[in-house]
């Protein structure tokens, strides 16, 4: 449901109110997050997968088998941080949803509710104002 009006400008109002209170704080909300946030673990990720292989391969090289075996590890711990965090990494347009909030079954519907109990608040502060 889109804004009236009279609420766009007050977002507005809100939104001004916030960078001249606080400008540091209100651009780091500003930025898309949770997208900067899973991207850099992603990249992180495969930064340590290849540092697992470079181990991997010292290890065989030194015949060091824990020396590999560490490798290997580290090589799987960022091969499941990487799947994970491109899983849940928002595609381009879309918001970051809060973890656990999925699109899916009874997530979405239980979404759908907390949307509506925030609106019904919302209009609830409006008529109470207004009155």
């Amino acid at each position: 449901m889109p804004l009236s009006e009279h609420e766009q400008r007050m977002l507005e109002q809100m939104e001004r109110a916030l960078y001249a209170e606080d400008p540091k704080f209100a651009t780091a909300l500003e930025g898309s997050g949770l997208r900067t946030y899973t991207r850099r673990r992603v990249y992180q990720a495969v930064v340590g997968f290849l540092v697992g292989i470079a181990l991997l391969m010292a290890g065989m090289v030194a015949q060091q088998i824990w020396v590999s075996v560490v490798g290997f590890l580290v090589m799987l711990g960022c091969a499941v941080l990487a799947v994970t965090g491109w899983r849940k990494a928002p595609k381009p347009g879309e918001q970051g949803t809060p973890p656990g909030v999925g699109a899916r079954g009874g997530q979405a519907r239980q979404r759908r509710s907390m949307m509506d109990r925030i609106e019904q608040r919302w209009q609830r502060r409006r008529d109470e104002q207004g009155h």
